[in-house]
């Protein structure tokens, strides 16, 4: 049998283990809460021919297809943009900004067709 602060310990470490499954869960939740906002942003900004450029930008480079995000993102919440960007305009602002970000020390290189 078990004495009572056996069980008394047992029960802490549950609760706790449960503690820590809760708060996982929670930062799960405020992530993907997060990642609806900005795909809603996205499609009030960009034509669905700019956002699958810039999805396929994400999938061959993660961290330039992020950087461009969170630009746009900011300047769409500081009002910077006033209308729907299209596939082209999006072509010269990643021209733009892959000046910044490889100066920055991130590598990204286009290749032509």
């Amino acid at each position: 049998m078990a004495t009572d602060e056996e069980l008394e310990l047992l029960l802490r470490r549950r609760r706790r283990q449960l503690e820590q499954m809760m708060i996982r869960q929670q930062e799960e939740e405020e992530k993907a809460r997060q990642e609806l906002q900005r795909e809603a942003i996205l499609r009030q900004i960009l034509t669905s021919e700019a956002r699958e450029r810039l999805a396929r930008i994400k999938m061959v480079r993660p961290e330039f297809g992020r950087f461009v995000e969170n630009q746009l993102i900011a300047l769409a919440q500081a009002g910077r943009i006033q209308k729907m960007i299209t596939d082209s305009e999006l072509k010269e602002i990643l021209r733009q900004f892959l000046k910044y970000f490889s100066s920055r020390g991130g590598k990204v290189e286009i290749r032509r067709k």
